[in-house]
Parts: structure tokens; C-alpha cells; sequence
């Protein structure tokens, strides 16, 4: 017998989006690949909104 939920259950849709900044562990902050600070670049904040940092948990971000 197989519950009911795993009829209807679907693995998560994976996207494939290239960040354009990458995580400093020496800064502890998102730098771009030219090493401006992230959270600097007002373009990239308007297009994404948030640089979310990759250090430990999703709920950290660049301010």
C-alpha cells in the first residue's frame, strides 16, 4: 500500500541561475568577481533584491 501524499508528491524543480557574486569567508560578506562588495552594487540589489549569503544558512544576508 503506498500513502496517499507520495501520488502526488513531486521533487522539487531545480533552476540553474549563475550568481554573479561569490561568498568572501575572509570578509564574511558577498564580493563580485572584480572584489566589490555586493550589497555595494545598487544594479545588482535592484535586479535581485538581496545578495543572500551562502555561509551557513539562508537566512543571512548582505546589508
Amino acid at each position: 500500500m503506498k500513502p496517499f501524499a507520495l501520488n502526488y508528491a513531486r521533487p522539487a524543480v531545480e533552476l540553474e541561475a549563475a550568481t554573479p557574486y561569490v561568498y568572501d569567508s575572509g570578509l564574511q560578506l558577498n564580493v563580485l568577481l572584480d572584489g566589490r562588495v555586493a550589497a555595494g552594487d545598487h544594479a545588482l540589489l535592484r535586479e535581485l533584491g538581496t545578495t543572500t549569503s551562502t555561509a551557513g544558512s539562508k537566512t543571512h544576508f548582505d546589508d
